[in-house]
């Protein structure tokens, strides 16, 4: 598992599985069984799939009585979109020019 934080979460985000995972985490807390149900997948695998997502600090698991009900921790999800906004102005900044490299050609026009 990479060393930094982000790479742990890009790594961890990487297979459709465990953001399928992530997905259901959103809508509240889960039981491993209640995760697994819409896989065709073994539980070990499933437990594998949590365990990634727990060493990226994405999943959480929390003691009531003989359950242990897992839950999304977003922090690492606010530090990829903290890194992702510097791109996103990146290329609101690429579309303004192109935007007004655009209005330059039509003004250029003969009507």
């Amino acid at each position: 598992m990479p060393s930094d934080t982000l790479s742990a979460t890009f790594s961890a985000l990487a297979d459709p599985t465990r953001r399928a995972m992530l997905a259901r985490l959103a809508e509240g807390e889960a039981t491993v069984n209640e995760l697994a149900e819409p896989f065709e997948m073994t539980l070990p695998a499933i437990s594998k799939h949590l365990k990634v997502l727990e060493k990226a600090g994405l999943v959480s698991r929390g003691k009531n009585a003989q359950f242990r009900p897992c839950r999304l921790e977003a922090g690492p999800l606010k530090d990829i979109a903290g890194w992702v906004e510097t791109y996103r102005r990146y290329w609101d900044e690429s579309f303004d020019r192109l935007d007004s490299y655009l209005e330059e050609l039509q003004k250029e026009q003969p009507r």
